[in-house]
Parts: C-alpha cells; sequence; structure tokens
C-alpha cells in the first residue's frame, strides 16, 4: 500500500469493493481505477484488494449459510471412510456441488500462485482493466442470449465444475470479474441466471478465503499500524455494502437480466481507453 494512501481512500474503496464485489462489473476493476483518482492518489495495491474481499466473502457466508451448512454437512457424510455414503451409491445434491466447488476452485489457486508476479503488476494495468471490462462484457452479454438457461445448479457434472473454475480463473485479471466470467460460462453451459449466480458465489467462497488469508500471512512488504486500521476498517464497510448488494441483486436478475451491467461496463472501459490515449489518465 503507498504511504500516501488514507482514511478517506480506505473508506471510499470499501464502499466500492462492497458495491461491485458481486455484480458482474469487476470489484479489482473499480479498486484499481479509482485509486489513482482518489485524494492518495495511488493503487491500493493486490493486498488490499484480497483482505477486503475477505470482508464480502464474510456477506456471502451468511447470506448463503443455509446452503454452506447443507454442503458441508453432505460432503462429509460422502467421504469414504468417515461418511455414511456406501461405495458407488450416487451423490446427493448437495454433497456433489460441494465436490464441484472444491474441483473448480484448483484452477485458480494453481494459476494464482503461477502467475502471481503478473497478477501484482503487469495485469493491473489501466490498459489492459479496460480491455478485460470491454471484452468480457460483450461475452457477458452473447453468453445471455446464447444459453438456453433451463440447468440448475444440481444438473452440473464434473465437467463443467473444471470449466466453471477456469472461468473463475480468469478474474485474476482486474476488469475480468470473478462473478461475470462464472456467470457468463454458466449461462452458457445452459444454466439460468439465478443458478448461475448462486454458483458463482458459492465458487468463490474457498478461492476468495484463501487469498485474503494468505495476504495476511504471507504479505512481503508489512503494513503500518494505520494502514492495518485502514484495510480492516474498509474490511468492515466492504461487509455492511456487500451484503445488501447480494440481496437487491438476486432479486434483480430473476426479473431482468444482465444488460445495463453490459452496457456499464463497455461505456467504463472505453472511457479509460480514451483517457489513457489523450492523457486524461496517466
Amino acid at each position: 500500500m503507498h504511504a500516501a494512501f488514507g482514511w478517506l481512500d480506505a473508506i471510499i474503496l470499501g464502499v466500492v469493493q462492497g458495491l461491485t464485489e458481486f455484480l458482474p462489473i469487476s470489484s479489482s476493476a473499480h479498486l484499481r481505477i479509482l485509486g489513482p483518482l482518489l485524494p492518495g492518489g495511488a493503487d491500493p495495491g493486490a493486498a488490499f484488494t484480497a483482505i477486503t474481499q475477505l470482508g464480502t466473502e464474510l456477506a456471502v457466508l451468511i447470506y448463503f449459510r443455509k446452503d454452506v451448512a447443507r454442503m458441508l454437512i453432505a460432503w462429509w457424510a460422502s467421504l469414504p471412510v468417515v461418511g455414511s455414503r456406501k461405495s458407488g451409491q450416487p451423490l446427493e445434491t448437495d454433497a456433489k456441488v460441494a465436490w464441484l466447488v472444491i474441483l473448480g476452485t484448483i484452477p485458480i489457486c494453481v494459476l494464482g500462485l503461477l502467475l502471481r508476479s503478473w497478477i501484482e503488476t503487469t495485469f493491473r494495468t489501466l490498459a489492459v482493466t479496460a480491455i478485460m471490462l470491454i471484452v468480457f462484457g460483450l461475452i457477458l452479454g452473447w453468453a445471455e442470449k446464447r444459453g438456453t438457461q433451463t440447468r440448475q445448479i444440481g444438473h452440473l457434472g464434473w465437467k463443467d465444475g473444471i470449466l466453471l473454475g477456469f472461468a473463475q480463473a480468469m478474474a485474476l485479471v482486474p476488469g475480468v470479474s470473478r462473478s461475470g466470467g462464472t456467470i457468463s460460462a454458466g449461462l452458457l453451459l445452459g444454466m439460468t441466471r439465478e443458478a448461475a449466480a448462486r454458483f458463482s458465489f458459492l465458487l468463490a467462497i474457498p478461492a476468495v478465503l484463501m487469498s485474503g488469508f494468505y495476504m495476511l500471512l504471507f504479505k512481503r512488504e508489512p503494513m503500518t499500524s494505520d494502514q492495518w486500521g485502514m484495510t480492516l476498517a474498509a474490511t468492515a464497510i466492504a461487509f455492511v455494502v456487500g451484503y445488501a448488494v447480494i440481496i437487491w441483486f438476486m432479486r434483480l436478475i430473476s426479473n431482468k437480466g444482465f444488460g445495463y451491467f453490459v452496457i456499464y461496463r463497455v461505456l467504463l472501459g472505453l472511457a479509460i481507453l480514451l483517457g489513457l490515449y489523450f492523457g486524461f489518465i496517466q
């Protein structure tokens, strides 16, 4: 975190994190874009982004607490050694979803470690962020029109879990959007909007938690007490705002599509590219 980064910056970015984490518009892109425009005038960094995502992920755990509890219980029961499931017996739906989440988490863990240096440097350029906003915004719109929107989470297979996992891993690049990438892939696999969004949120839980705690435990550059305070405050704000956004978003997609988000992503990406071209943005 840059030394010029201040409390006002942290509060604003905490609100932005909560507003954008669950919408298919890329929270990391907004944090990257707004960082240089705030009073502190600095990129908050990958560590700040990862840690504040713990706040929004806590909101997911609380909102989907019943789903998560059922999945954990069913997953434990499905284990051959300690569980009650007999060999050859089909998995229950909740157990199957839990295993799909585990399977889908592997790509982002592997790629996150392999591409760590690029994630913290090359991938965080504004030009890359803008291009990803536009490209994956158009993919989201195309996926919604092309998808049959008939499949539920319980209909997913192991191949689907792997594909959705790689779609989530694309969010390592700011501008792609974790939810946007996974929802787009889900729609292309024939899932309904609600099912794609729900699985996207569930799939993100282990990846975001591991990313946040990795930064907490193994971040190379130590933060001062003030910087820790700002990061934790932003995390708490992100939790409160994020929980409200989940409620609103799940209600929205049950009646309307993702068209507004597609338009917003394309316009924002074009604005950034034009700003860079004409020198309004450094």
